[in-house]
């Protein structure tokens, strides 16, 4: 799966979605990553997430950037832009703290190898193109059982 992390760096994930200078691209698979290509962008926001009165337009020139991206990975991310970047089918996770993309990358191959939440099998299905049903509960059906054993 193609993921997309939001770096000044290229080492580092750093930097709020409209802030970013780069976006480093990688393929995630059980067995490892690898790079694809950087995204890189001049019209940028200040770190703390203001926007000019071009916002809309450059939100719309990253999201476009972003196609066939799965998972995105930022520092921050507005309201605004969260919605867009989810309606794009991309879903964006934030990173509290300034993360190595090397660690990032081997949290996500970990995540694959094991049990990996249902958002991210989700992900997982549509990239491979599966449509058999998902092989989990969905929490009213999970509350129901819990209520059947007690």
């Amino acid at each position: 799966m193609k993921v997309a992390l939001a770096t000044q760096d290229m080492k580092t994930v750093n930097a709020h979605f409209n802030g970013a200078k780069n976006m480093a691209v990688y393929d995630v698979g059980k067995d490892g990553y690898s790079f694809v290509e950087v995204i890189q962008f001049d019209n940028l926001s200040a770190q703390d997430g203001k926007h000019t009165d071009d916002g809309e337009d450059r939100i719309r020139a990253k999201v476009k950037a972003l196609e066939g991206i799965s998972m995105l990975f930022i520092k921050a991310i507005g309201g605004p832009a969260a919605a867009r970047v989810v309606q794009s089918k991309i879903h964006p996770m934030k990173i509290p703290n300034d993360e190595p993309i090397t660690d990032v990358l081997e949290r996500i191959r970990a995540m694959l190898n094991g049990n990996p939440p249902p958002w991210l099998r989700k992900l997982m299905m549509e990239e491979t193109g599966e449509t058999r049903a998902l092989d989990f509960l969905d929490d009213d059906e999970e509350a129901d059982m819990v209520e059947e054993t007690v």
